[in-house]
């Protein structure tokens, strides 16, 4: 329930606020983004498996993003940076719907 008020107060607060990213930081938002989704869905798929720990999950959370930043930043500074944006989001897209049709198998029993 917290985590839903949480969500709530948190797209409010982005509607209302409307905040802008500094162009520096534009680069690395979709990468952070799907890092994001990444560590969510694994978290759905923990939860529904019956072992998520809130630890791991903000660990992971935060990590991803980290992680994921830092590859988009160092593609930037080798010259390959859209090469290497690609190789993440390929990465994690993989992640997710693996972690997708894990939750589906788990909720439909398919």
């Amino acid at each position: 329930m917290l985590a839903v008020l949480g969500l709530l107060v948190g797209i409010v607060l982005g509607v209302v606020l409307d905040p802008t990213v500094p162009a520096l930081l534009q680069p690395y938002l979709p990468i952070a983004v799907v890092a994001a989704l990444d560590a969510l869905f694994g978290g759905l798929r923990a939860r529904l498996d019956g072992v998520f720990d809130d630890r791991v999950f903000v660990v992971s959370f935060i990590f991803n993003v980290l992680i994921a930043a830092f590859l988009v930043f160092l593609g930037d500074q080798l010259g390959v940076g859209t090469q290497l944006s690609t190789a993440v989001i390929v990465v994690l897209g993989i992640r997710i719907f693996s972690n997708a049709a894990a939750i589906r198998r788990q909720i439909f029993r398919a």
